[in-house]
């Protein structure tokens, strides 16, 4: 069975398509996501620093993962990346992070899941109509017939992009990377 929390050895990092590069600067747009904690989530309303990773889609346990997974260069680790969150979901918010979000193109049924066996203290939210992914021109891939998200991770603050990170490499580090760049900004 497939261990969905360990990366395995000898991924292909994605290059750098610049598939990310218009998004700094830009403002979150009105768009209401279904959210795991119930209701939706309107990201053009965030006040504050949020923290929103995109990810192509979690596994489940027990279940085959898409054709080719791990050789789709960026696809494999999105339960570390999650993972990560969730363990740095403190130093987040000691950092002055207000709103921690994973946004997937999966429905919120099948993310409620994973919330929930992950135990995660942040909602995931569905972007299963591609709503976000058309307003922000967010990079996309295909394969097994669904459109799914290129992992990114954005730090916006009262809804203006401030920090782009793509693309993310190797994902379980992801988190620490945005602790690190937050840090960075406390420092005098």
């Amino acid at each position: 069975m497939t261990d969905l929390t360990r990366l395995p050895e000898g991924l292909v990092a994605p290059l750098d398509d610049g598939g990310g590069s218009h998004l700094f600067g830009m403002r979150l747009p009105a768009v209401r996501l279904a959210s795991t904690a119930g209701g939706e989530v309107d990201l053009s309303q965030l006040a504050g620093l949020a923290v929103l990773y995109a990810y192509p889609m979690t596994g489940r346990p027990g279940a085959p993962l898409p054709g080719g997974w791990d050789e789709i260069p960026g696809a494999r680790g999105c339960t570390p990346q999650t993972c990560g969150f969730r363990d740095h979901f403190a130093d987040l918010k000691a950092l002055g992070v207000s709103h921690v979000f994973g946004i997937s193109t999966q429905t919120t049924a099948y993310q409620r899941e994973a919330a929930e066996r992950l135990h995660l203290p942040f909602p995931l939210l569905s972007d299963s109509h591609g709503e976000l992914a058309e307003m922000l021109e967010l990079p996309t891939f295909d394969v097994d017939g669904d459109t799914l998200l290129k992992r990114l991770t954005l730090v916006a603050r009262d809804g203006e992009i401030e920090k782009v990170f793509y693309p993310v490499f190797p994902p379980d580090r992801n988190a620490a990377d945005v602790v690190d760049y937050l840090e960075g900004l406390a420092r005098p």
